[in-house]
């Protein structure tokens, strides 16, 4: 099942893979003040045209294909981790298990300053589907893959209502549940803001995943990324760019027809809206996720591009530091215990803060990597993960 029984080397492609991830998920983090939507009432008809472009642009090609990058990376990040541990003889599964614990406390950081709830949460909770999957083979591992991006749960409800118009999706109340938090969030009481973040902001969060098909699909892309640690498929070698072309143009053609499918269904009833329409958008995104990959990686083998954005490689070996950090700045710009900047900042200027903010991180990143061979919180979560063990 393993490509090799050597330790996987760092490949350098892959850190500037995450750290494109987590720069688009400050800019649309960015974009929608972190969750808190308060805008100016009021500004020129030019801005807003021009509000209107940004708004458009940046969803289109960042929402919904950054997160999807960085579960496909916390697959092969598994990977790495569970095949160095191989190679000792060792099962890294329930060390994994802890690590997953771990990462709840850090989902929680982040989700005391991000009032919709946090991702990483959605990660320890669908990451169990790597330890049950750990021993399998690479085909087991690439059918579990497709099974769970295929979105059965959403295709089940869809038959179920052909079959009985009567049947009806779970109402989570997740609109309500946001409605509250937001005003929470508006009373600028610090304390209440950081207590009702990390209860029903996170409750909120998992509830508008499964409604989303965030579930199915994180562990698609969990196991999708395991599957091409195994197989070799992230190393830099020619065969590989051969590769990621291929994806690119298997990617490309797939992602127009889905599209056009989905936007199609969204003009039908509601119900085929939150169900066959909900797995065409998460197939959708899957196509241009795959654009964006593979071009990335594709690219990363020439020097000029590389060169290009080398920086990113040192934002993606901080990529915790920098997720969680942005969530702490951005609820300081915008929130009302904060600077308040909110109802002052449309999408154009909330995409230069996003700029900004992730300059100033490059710059830290590079500062303290000179320094340190991890960032703070990566270091924190090795050392808490490995903690009474030799390694």
């Amino acid at each position: 099942m393993e490509t090799s029984l050597t330790k996987v080397p760092r490949i350098e492609g892959v850190d500037a893979l995450r750290g494109f991830a987590v720069m688009a998920i400050v800019l649309v983090h960015n974009l929608e003040h972190f969750i808190f939507s308060v805008y100016p009432t009021s500004s020129p008809a030019w801005l807003q045209v021009l509000d209107q472009g940004v708004f458009t642009g940046i969803f289109a090609l960042f929402a919904g294909k950054a997160y999807a990058i960085f579960a496909l990376l916390f697959g092969f990040t598994f990977y790495i981790q569970s095949h160095n541990q191989r190679i000792r003889g060792k099962d890294f599964g329930y060390r994994f298990l802890w690590r997953l614990i771990l990462l709840v406390a850090f989902a929680t950081l982040d989700a005391a300053f991000f009032p919709a709830g946090d991702v990483l949460l959605l990660f320890a909770v669908v990451g169990l589907v790597l330890f049950f999957t750990r021993n399998w083979s690479n085909r087991a591992l690439l059918v579990a893959a497709v099974f769970f991006l295929l979105q059965p749960v959403e295709w089940y409800h869809f038959v179920a209502h052909l079959v009985n118009p009567a049947h009806a999706l779970p109402d989570w109340k997740v609109g309500e549940m946001y409605a509250t938090v937001g005003e929470v969030t508006k009373s600028g009481n610090f304390w209440d803001f950081l207590w009702c973040n990390i209860t029903l902001g996170q409750k909120a969060s998992l509830l508008w995943a499964v409604n989303a098909g965030r579930f199915f699909q994180t562990a698609g892309l969990f196991l999708l990324g395991f599957y091409l640690g195994r197989t070799g498929h992230f190393a830099a070698t020619e065969a590989n760019r051969v590769f990621w072309m291929r994806i690119l143009i298997l990617s490309a053609v797939l992602f127009s027809p889905l599209y056009a499918w989905h936007e199609e269904l969204m003009k039908s009833e509601t119900f085929i809206q939150q169900t066959a329409g909900t797995a065409f958008d998460m197939w959708q995104k899957l196509a241009f996720t795959a654009v964006l990959v593979a071009s990335f990686l594709w690219l990363y083998q020439t020097p000029r591009f590389s060169q290009a954005v080398s920086h990113l490689r040192f934002y993606g070996r901080m990529s915790l530091t920098n997720y969680i950090s942005q969530s702490v700045i951005g609820s300081l710009i915008y929130f009302p215990f904060g600077l308040y900047l909110a109802p002052y900042c449309g999408y154009t200027v909330s995409l230069l803060i996003g700029i900004v903010v992730f300059v100033l991180q490059i710059a830290f990143c590079r500062w303290w990597l000179a320094r340190h061979k991890q960032g703070p919180l990566e270091s924190l979560w090795h050392r808490w993960t490995w903690i009474g063990s030799q390694k």
